[in-house]
């Protein structure tokens, strides 16, 4: 689009409204010097290509990423979150183009795990998808300014989405690892505890999952699972529908630790739910959204081929509910999470006189 110009920043604004350049909330203007101040956060030369956003196959350069930054209101701490999410989202195993063309009403998840979490500020906790975290939404709205400048993913030209949802400003949190009794989830993705990372997965709102867990009743961990198997094995659910994709499950610390007080681990929660995970063919073929596949010997369909494709991780307040996250089943590569390291060393200086 080349540079633009405007009289004053309150010109700047409505002009990149009128250019479909923002997510329809106010930007910060991408003036040359704050671009150049996230850029060097990044650590990486302005004009290196990160790689390309689909579905207009744009080059994802690290200044048109740090123009995307600035606009959603990043602080340069946040520029290293940033891309490694830009990176997740243009590995092909994301199938990006797929995502922001589909009519489904589906959005990135982000979730950080590792140091980055407090030096970021990335919160975990209570409402942590909801209003009040700086960190949590910029980096989210980065990512999806992104997707719309340089991936071209526009409401009713690229990006199909029926309806849409929320989630699709921003869905980004850490995960909870101070009130997790687990081990987090990035170390079950082969990444080592000190290593700060972000796992993305394509996934539709967040579902909340009612659980009223007793202490004296020795069923309460079968019907824990029974309820979180549901979310997914609901007719309605493409992972009902399609199968075979992954999804994400928040597990909120006070289930997590009744789970971890009674010797589970959540390799075997994973696996316990995903068996769970099964509609009756019955049931699906007397659905609206029924869709003609073989169904396994018992008559039943499976929403997830094996455990890992599951991916719990613990946030959220204590309480009653978890949260599920349905996710689209499709694209070539089956709606896979990706997840990146968060790189820092070699995070250039930051001119203290530069203002944002």
């Amino acid at each position: 689009m080349g540079e633009l110009s405007a009289v004053d920043e309150a010109a700047a604004v409505e002009l990149l409204h009128d250019l479909g350049c923002t997510d329809g909330l106010p930007v910060t203007v991408p003036t040359p010097q704050r671009v150049q101040r996230m850029g060097l956060a990044m650590g990486y030369d302005a004009d290196l290509v990160l790689g390309t956003m689909g579905p207009n196959m744009g080059e994802c350069t690290v200044e048109k990423l740090a123009v995307a930054a600035v606009m959603a209101g990043c602080a340069p701490d946040h520029a290293p979150v940033v891309l490694a999410a830009a990176r997740a989202v243009m590995d092909p195993r994301f199938d990006l183009t797929e995502m922001q063309a589909t009519t489904h009403a589906i959005a990135p998840l982000i979730v950080v795990n590792g140091p980055a979490r407090d030096w970021c500020q990335i919160h975990g906790g209570f409402g942590a998808l909801g209003p009040g975290h700086r960190a949590n939404a910029t980096i989210g709205r980065a990512l999806r300014l992104a997707m719309i400048n340089i991936g071209g993913g526009r409401a009713g030209t690229s990006d199909m989405a029926l309806l849409g949802h929320p989630g699709k400003f921003t869905m980004c949190l850490a995960e909870d690892e101070l009130n997790s009794p687990f081990e987090p989830m990035h170390t079950g993705r082969g990444f080592d505890p000190s290593q700060s990372t972000v796992t993305v997965i394509g996934v539709d709102s967040p579902q909340s999952v009612m659980i009223n867990l007793d202490a004296d009743d020795p069923t309460s961990t079968d019907r824990l699972v029974q309820s979180l198997a549901a979310a997914f094995a609901n007719v309605t659910t493409n992972n009902a529908t399609l199968g075979g994709g992954q999804a994400a499950l928040a597990l909120n610390p006070d289930h997590a630790t009744f789970l971890a007080s009674r010797g589970w681990t959540l390799a075997q929660l994973r696996e316990r739910v995903v068996d769970a995970a099964v509609v009756d063919h019955d049931v699906l073929a007397a659905s609206a959204g029924y869709l003609d596949r073989p169904p396994r010997p018992d008559n039943t369909y499976r929403c997830f081929d094996e455990p890992d494709d599951l991916l719990v991780f613990v946030a959220g307040g204590g309480g009653l509910y978890s949260v599920a996250f349905p996710s689209w089943c499709a694209g070539p590569h089956r709606n896979q999470a990706v997840t990146v390291e968060i790189e820092t060393g070699q995070t250039c200086a930051i001119p203290g006189a530069a203002t944002l």
